[in-house]
């Protein structure tokens, strides 16, 4: 490992387990459990809103304090999600009434896909 990726592992979030459960496993829960039939679209809303807000600014401060190369892609999509979220859940978006099921599976697909894909082609950590 050069000195340099070191440097990148020491400032990387997803390097500490507690700041990862924190900023990301804790939020991907509040999603599945509210994904739930039991939470009304309303609580919904707010729960998946913050969980996704909360993911995508955790992976954009990752992303300047590391340079960690999915982060790049994984913050902005979470943050797209977060405000689609909001605008189905108030109405404005029409996905029918099929749309939490179609935002939770783009949700999965989409985190799981620029979390391993970028990293994979490109590395862990851009180089600077």
């Amino acid at each position: 490992m050069d000195p340099d990726t070191s440097s990148c592992k020491s400032r990387d979030i997803l390097s500490s387990p507690w700041r990862a459960l924190l900023f990301f496993w804790l939020p991907a829960a509040v999603i599945a459990i509210a994904g739930n039939a039991r939470f009304s679209g309303g609580e919904r809303t707010i729960a998946w809103t913050l969980a996704l807000a909360t993911m995508g600014a955790a992976c954009i401060v990752n992303a300047l304090r590391c340079a960690r190369v999915h982060c790049y892609l994984t913050g902005p999509f979470f943050l797209l999600m977060a405000l689609v979220t909001v605008l189905y859940g108030v109405g404005v978006l029409p996905l029918g009434r099929r749309g939490w099921g179609y935002i939770g599976l783009t949700i999965l697909v989409g985190a799981i896909a620029l979390c391993c894909l970028p990293e994979l082609l490109w590395g862990k950590y851009r180089r600077t």
